[in-house]
């Protein structure tokens, strides 16, 4: 099993987006103005975004590169979700 050592960073950033998402629905609720509500939402997705860059960082630096690496019988696979795993980014 491979050890992601971004993952508690992942979760880290996933969790504050979690909290803007959050404050931007109460923000909503209070009708608080169109301007503060745009900058919560801004950093919502900003927050997910460095999470999925982060996440998408580690896989292919660790999991993709061990079987490019060998011989495997996996590497075509490999290959292939090399190719759909960056259309994420």
């Amino acid at each position: 099993m491979t050890v992601h050592t971004s993952h508690p960073d992942i979760i880290k950033r996933l969790k504050r987006a979690a909290g803007h998402l959050k404050s931007t629905i109460q923000m909503l609720e209070d009708e608080k103005p169109c301007l503060d509500i745009a900058q919560q939402l801004h950093a919502v997705e900003k927050a997910i975004t460095n999470a999925k860059r982060t996440l998408i960082h580690d896989h292919l630096d660790h999991c993709l590169e061990t079987v490019l690496h060998t011989d495997h019988p996996e590497q075509d696979g490999a290959l292939s979700e090399f190719k759909t795993i960056t259309k994420y980014l």
